[in-house]
């Protein structure tokens, strides 16, 4: 007759719907090594992130063994879901009637080239072009203002 070692239940790492803002993604942490998952380096930033957003040395220190490119890689996705929510707040402030032109400087503007002929176009525009297919292709310009006009470079 054999033993056999008790079955520790599966815990599922989801939020069910109608879950309060402060249990949100309140499950207990894992290590590195425990998460088998395809997206395991983006939940282990987002599990460190959860715990101590202030701790940026902690969130920004890679597992042993992982590749330099992919934990940068990863940051960068993190970077840009963390960027959706705050773009999301500022839809109501930034507007294309509130926000028409997009600048870097006084020189410089942002221009959209997806059109024929590159117009100017708001934040709230330009990300829906980013967020097309159609359109990636077509991804925002830096031109310059000088006395000739605008210029493409």
């Amino acid at each position: 007759m054999t033993v056999q070692a008790a079955e520790q239940p599966r815990l599922f790492r989801r939020n069910d719907p109608g879950t309060k803002r402060e249990d949100w993604s309140k499950w207990p942490p894992m290590t590195f090594d425990d998460m088998d998952s395809t997206l395991n380096v983006q939940q282990y930033i987002q599990q460190t992130i959860q715990q101590n957003p202030a701790e940026i040395d902690v969130i920004l220190a890679p597992p042993p063994d992982l590749d330099d490119g992919v934990w940068k890689y990863e940051h960068l996705r993190q970077f840009c879901l963390q960027l959706n929510g705050l773009a999301f707040m500022l839809q109501e402030e930034c507007n294309p009637e509130t926000c028409i032109q997009m600048t870097a400087t006084e020189q410089w503007i942002f221009l959209c080239a997806a059109h024929k002929n590159p117009k100017e176009a708001s934040l709230s525009t330009l990300s829906c072009y980013m967020r097309s297919k159609e359109f990636i292709a077509g991804l925002p310009k830096l031109i310059r203002k000088d006395r000739s006009g605008l210029r493409l470079m």
